[in-house]
């Protein structure tokens, strides 16, 4: 194995990539890379001195606030990966926690995830302060974040946000998902895993997506042959969180674009009360999957989906 570049923190997580990852643009989808990050959350927690906070008996847990998730090599089926994690910082009752999935055989980073957690109890998710042994610990395990780590695309400060189904309607944001949780859906508390966000908007993407695409490889300079999409970056910021039977709708809406880079946001609602359970930014790419790189936005294609844009939307 040759090593691309040093990088910070313990190793967390190790496995691969699945066939059934996959999906139709041929590497592994987005919502795995959550659940792998999940994965290693639990990892982290261990070496933070909470080894069972995620087991249905634990007295104290971790929720996400908030993911930053930057894309940065695709990975195939077979592809060996593991994980590495430490932490950025450290409060009274959060955590800014960094996550590295790399690919193993090069040591190149596939992703990077800054995650916001709360210390909260198991069912209610109250938040509470950590006990000593996490402080202790965090001083061991504290990292810089890498600057492939840092955000490119998207702004990292607090928000205030906006989703609602009200909103939505207002500005007429796209339904492109609908639905509700199911058992396997569901953490050992009851609450929605993290992936569903994600995975929702992936699922129901391309109705969304495919006319926007089209516009860009219809007015780039040299034509690709066959036409995708991937993502680069993602903030997602975790509002509420659903459980068993709940149901869920996705929000979709064109920020804009600009170089290679359509700039997209994303709610996920409660259709019964018209709450926001999560609310995202993200970045993304046309991609060309004969040359497997990005599309460029050409202006003509610039103007045509500046007329797509929506308005004021934001997180």
């Amino acid at each position: 194995m040759t090593t691309a570049q040093p990088l910070p923190g313990v190793e967390i997580w190790r496995g691969g990539v699945n066939t059934w990852d996959c999906d139709e643009m041929g590497h592994m989808n987005v919502r795995f890379y959550v659940v792998r990050a999940m994965e290693g959350l639990v990892g982290l927690a261990a070496e933070m001195g909470l080894p069972q906070a995620f087991a249905p008996h634990a007295n104290a847990t971790l929720v996400v606030r908030e993911h930053h998730i930057r894309f940065l090599k695709e990975a195939h089926a077979g592809a060996p990966l593991h994980m590495l994690g430490g932490v950025i910082e450290i409060g009274d009752s959060e955590a800014k926690l960094l996550q590295l999935l790399v690919h193993s055989a090069t040591g190149e980073l596939a992703a990077t995830f800054q995650t916001t957690v709360a210390h909260v109890t198991p069912r209610e998710g109250e938040a509470f302060p950590w006990p000593t042994i996490v402080r202790e610990r965090a001083k061991a395990l504290q990292v810089e974040v890498p600057e492939r780590a840092q955000a490119r695309s998207v702004d990292l400060s607090p928000v205030d946000p906006q989703a609602s189904l009200a909103r939505a309607d207002e500005l007429g944001l796209a339904r492109i998902s609908l639905g509700a949780l199911s058992t396997g859906e569901c953490d050992a508390f009851g609450r929605m895993r993290a992936e569903q966000f994600i995975g929702r908007v992936s699922d129901g993407i391309g109705a969304f997506i495919a006319p926007l695409r089209d516009i860009v490889a219809g007015a780039a300079e040299t034509a690709p042959g066959r036409v995708g999409g991937a993502v680069l970056e993602y903030r997602i910021v975790y509002l509420a969180w659903p459980r068993l039977g709940d149901r869920l709708e996705v929000r979709s809406g064109l920020i804009g674009a600009e170089g290679r880079v359509l700039r997209c946001v994303h709610w996920l609602l409660n259709p019964d009360t018209g709450q926001a359970w999560g609310t995202s930014t993200v970045s993304a790419i046309t991609f060309d999957l004969d040359a497997r790189k990005a599309v460029a936005i050409s202006p003509a294609a610039s103007a045509k989906l500046a007329e797509q844009a929506v308005g004021g939307l934001g997180l």
